[in-house]
């Protein structure tokens, strides 16, 4: 039996996923003959633009089935398709169903086709890698002497204690406790980061801020003094790149923070500051509604006043030649994560992606967005972030989100269609290169997350809750699977420090724990350096293919294959046994993780799952 159409069977699409602008594609429409087919069409709508009716051309005979094909190219753009068809019974719709299987219907949703532009690249140097996401205060403190530390910060003495939650509590107040990790710290600590096979290490924001996120940005030419000095960053980028680690630094310009040396409500910075001169060369950054009161401000946060990113003065600022993203480039970063980049307008993506390569071409530019990048609506306005001429990634949560459906009870065939929806909207170029997190500064840990079904809405609530030793023993059960998921899908896996070690706790500010030197569950930070190992030791992860294999209930299996290898990864969520069905050539191949197959069957233990590779 055949389906009316596939958009993931290459019977069907010539090619799986994106396509490059001018690249030819063929689309197969199978009908079968009792349908009594008249004629059938292609209903093709460019994003934006009216739909165009073209008729489909006849073609081969499929066991009973009549084929109808389309063939053309596209220029760069978002595209949306379905067919129809008249007949001695009537007029039809073929449309998609929740999987994009075509059915005869009018009430699915049509196809997505991304063409990309053609000269659309990303960074090689990404690929096959692994990020280390680092929040710069709570990973490790040098001891190193500060200057020039504004007095009003809580330097909290004990390294261990749990991060302050309460709004109103003096000086010790949320987001106003610091532990004093450092840029010094960070470099001191690159053997231990190296171990984990780390290629690339992400920065939570660096900047002079008056708060411990730092996601306020109150200079974005100076380094916050708790953290150090521009001459420890450039000490920490070349340090780095001797063991081939890259540093990637947090551009945060959809707002600054009121208390900046632009906006200065508190008047830290003197006399001058667009919230205290209305002649200030800062003014025209920030809309007010009625100076100097009544602004705009990011999601209604007064601390942090929106900028205006199409004023010609900000824009220059931040991507111009002496702006900040070429600034800090030329101390030896390497790339750049846009906060909320979803919230800038596209003029000032384009140019930030222009500054970056300018710069250097093999710069990396990772946009934060939640949601499926390819076909976001912002602020009214499709997206274009992945079409060529903005991002080269972004962080991947649709990932995120799958992994972490699948291993705390789900469905291996909603696990896979997740994987592939993403696989089949993204370019190539972007896929190669996606931040495929668990967890982040935002989220809750990992290890919460898959432990317990409890989480407090209120954060007294989660200061007090602890993980129980039988929610842990289960969570550590399942963040391994999640890991090996997360170390072998297509992109780039991103481990947020201190969950190799073990570290628990809901949302912002307890995700934000300090990292436990000294206290790590040294069994699962030796099991994260094995995965790294494994990446290290593969070319399959640089740009292999993603072979789905077994799609069950609770166990599920896959490929990712290039000209060289194959290479297995098989899951069993379940709390048993499970016996998976694998190619037969992996009978004979090198086991990594797991048992191996005897006779095309495999053992995956209770929680377990198995890597195994074969030489083509």
């Amino acid at each position: 039996m055949h389906y009316p159409f596939d958009s993931r069977n290459t019977l069907y699409k010539s090619k799986f996923g994106a396509v490059a602008s001018g690249e030819t594609l063929k689309l197969r429409l199978l009908l079968h003959t009792d349908a009594q087919v008249n004629e059938a069409f292609i209903n093709l709508r460019r994003d934006g633009e009216n739909t165009l009716c073209i008729k489909l051309t006849p073609a081969d005979w499929y066991n009973g089935y009549r084929a109808y094909e389309y063939e053309g190219s596209f220029e760069t753009g978002l595209y949306f398709y379905c067919f129809s068809y008249t007949s001695n019974y009537g007029d039809f719709y073929v449309t998609a169903d929740e999987r994009n299987i075509g059915h005869v219907s009018n009430e699915g949703h049509w196809w997505q086709l991304t063409c990309y532009d053609k000269d659309y690249t990303t960074p090689d140097w990404l690929k096959g890698g692994l990020i280390y996401q680092i929040f710069p205060d709570r990973f490790y403190a040098s001891g190193q002497k500060k200057n020039k530390v504004p007095k009003d910060r809580y330097l909290t003495a004990n390294w261990s204690k749990q991060p302050e939650w309460r709004q109103n509590n003096g000086l010790c107040s949320l987001c106003n406790d610091y532990y004093g990790g450092d840029l010094q710290g960070i470099c001191e600590k690159l053997p231990y980061i190296a171990s984990l096979g780390v290629s690339c290490i992400y920065l939570n924001p660096i900047f002079e801020a008056h708060s411990n996120h730092r996601y306020n940005t109150a200079d974005y030419r100076k380094i916050d003094p708790l953290l150090g000095s521009e001459k420890d960053l450039k000490k920490l980028c070349k340090e780095a790149e001797k063991l081939g680690i890259s540093i990637i630094l947090d551009g945060v310009f959809s707002h600054t923070g009121d208390d900046s040396i632009y906006f200065n409500k508190q008047g830290r910075y003197g006399n001058g500051g667009a919230y205290r001169d209305e002649k200030s060369p800062y003014r025209s950054w920030f809309k007010f509604k009625s100076w100097p009161d009544n602004y705009h401000s990011w999601w209604g946060i007064s601390t942090l006043p929106e900028t205006v990113e199409e004023v010609p003065d900000f824009d220059e600022f931040i991507t111009g030649e002496n702006g900040v993203i070429r600034y800090w480039m030329k101390q030896g970063v390497r790339g750049w994560r846009l906060d909320v980049a979803d919230e800038l307008p596209d003029s000032i993506l384009d140019n930030i992606r222009k500054a970056i390569k300018a710069e250097n071409q093999d710069g990396f530019l990772l946009g934060e967005v939640w949601e499926d990048a390819s076909n976001k609506i912002s602020y009214g306005l499709r997206r274009r972030y992945l079409l060529g001429d903005q991002l080269d990634s972004v962080m991947n949560y649709p990932f995120a989100d799958a992994i972490v459906s699948y291993v705390n009870g789900g469905d291996g065939k909603d696990f896979i269609d997740k994987i592939l929806n993403v696989l089949e909207n993204y370019p190539r170029q972007t896929v190669n290169v996606l931040m495929n997190h668990l967890g982040t500064h935002d989220t809750a840990r990992i290890l919460t997350k898959l432990s317990t079904d409890v989480y407090p809405t209120n954060r007294m609530a989660q200061s007090a809750r602890r993980l129980t030793d039988k929610e842990r023993e289960l969570g550590i059960k399942r963040l391994k699977m999640a890991a090996v998921i997360q170390y072998t899908l297509p992109g780039i896996p991103s481990l947020f420090y201190g969950d190799e070690a073990g570290v628990e706790g809901y949302g912002d500010p307890f995700c934000r724990a300090t990292y436990p030197w000294g206290r790590e569950n040294a069994q699962l930070v030796e099991f994260y350096k094995a995965l790294g190992q494994i990446r290290r030791d593969n070319e399959v992860f640089k740009e292999g293919e993603f072979i789905p294999l077994i799609r069950g209930l609770g166990s599920l299996a896959y490929m990712r294959e290039d000209d060289n290898f194959q290479l297995l990864v098989a899951i069993n969520r379940w709390n048993e046994t499970d016996w998976v069905t694998v190619p037969f050539q992996f009978d004979e191949g090198e086991v990594l993780f797991g048992h191996r197959p005897k006779g095309g069957y495999l053992e995956v233990d209770p929680y377990g799952f198995a890597i195994i590779k074969v030489k083509k």
